[in-house]
């Protein structure tokens, strides 16, 4: 089974921590199929995205350059499953095919967990907080800048947290 060494989407090199690449057998044809597990911060940016220029680097050199189409999964892993129909399947003979009865269905999502994706990417989220305070401490929060009290909230959760 070839293994995907390297994804670069619409130039971009992207950072991929497990990977399935694979020839999808229907009755209505073949797919090309490229299934990926990528950071959060990764799929939030390409998940609206319908066609995708993507150049795959296999671990034994070929290159394979398509416009994909994506197609989003919920649960589980940050994933993008990328997929393109073909006509031929003449050129893909290092793939391995797989159909909807077959037992040994690429699972990428195994050997790797959320923690371990985050420590190498953190995606960062905005909230809202409404909070009942004295009107001195009020007065004081809205002086503060924005970035001074991201900084100063995160120093004061994870020192919550070590308790």
């Amino acid at each position: 089974m070839a293994a995907v060494k390297s994804v670069k989407i619409d130039g971009e090199t992207i950072q991929i921590f497990n990977s399935a690449i694979y020839i999808f057998e229907s009755t209505s044809g073949y797919t090309l199929e490229l299934d990926l597990i990528v950071s959060e911060v990764t799929e939030r940016k390409y998940k609206k995205e319908q066609n995708l220029i993507i150049e795959i680097e296999l671990e034994n050199g070929r290159l394979i350059d398509s416009i994909m189409h994506l197609k989003t999964l919920s649960g589980g892993l940050p994933q993008l499953n990328l997929f393109c129909d073909l006509d031929s399947i003449d050129e893909y003979e290092e793939l391995e095919r797989v159909n909807e009865n077959s037992s040994s269905f690429p699972n990428v999502e195994e050997g790797i967990t959320l923690e371990e994706i985050r420590k190498v990417e953190m995606p960062n989220e905005n909230i809202s907080l409404k909070l009942h305070l004295p009107i001195d401490q009020v007065e004081w929060l809205k002086s503060q800048k924005k970035a001074s009290l991201n900084e100063m909230l995160s120093a004061f959760i994870s020192e919550y947290w070590k308790k």
